[in-house]
């Protein structure tokens, strides 16, 4: 059996406002949908929005840096070499530390890889004046069974107290 392996380039992608970079190593086809694989490189001081996912969890691990996770009532500093799991359903935001952060990232099933590669911009097209498309990332997400339930500094714990989107 031969494997062809796919040119890096058309893997690699810019998203959001913080301009996070992603490759992603593996996609949902090439896992019959069972995972999803990607590799990220969070700017310094970068913060999800508050979101849950409903159709599958997360799963990260630092490579170097840290990020800190709000993940319904839990809030953990990951280092190097941490891991943690985000369930299905579970509000959460994420916070990469003070230097730039290299995370690991899988979701089971499939489909953060999917919003990387339909919402984010090819990285070999990015400029400094190549605009965040919201619109397009709300539309993915929401197809995707994603849900936005603030914008970023909004924790889970605002929910509660009515604060949320």
């Amino acid at each position: 059996m031969t494997t062809t392996r796919p040119d890096a380039r058309e893997r690699q992608f810019v998203l959001g406002p913080e301009k996070v970079r992603a490759t992603i190593l593996t996609t949902g086809a090439e896992t019959g949908g069972r995972h999803d694989f990607t590799d990220s490189w969070l700017p310094a001081g970068s913060m999800t929005p508050l979101h849950l996912h409903t159709r599958y969890e997360e799963r990260l691990w630092v490579v170097s840096g840290s990020l800190t996770v709000w993940a319904g009532p839990d809030k953990v500093t990951l280092g190097s070499g941490d891991y943690y799991r985000i369930p299905t359903d579970v509000p959460h935001t994420i916070r990469s530390g003070p230097e730039d952060t290299h995370a690991l990232h899988i979701s089971t099933p499939a489909g953060f890889a999917e919003l990387i590669a339909r919402a984010g911009t090819p990285a070999h097209l990015d400029t400094p004046d190549t605009e965040f498309d919201a619109e397009l990332f709300m539309a993915v997400t929401t197809e995707l069974g994603d849900v936005v339930l603030g914008p970023p500094g909004t924790m889970p714990a605002d929910l509660a107290n009515g604060q949320g989107a």
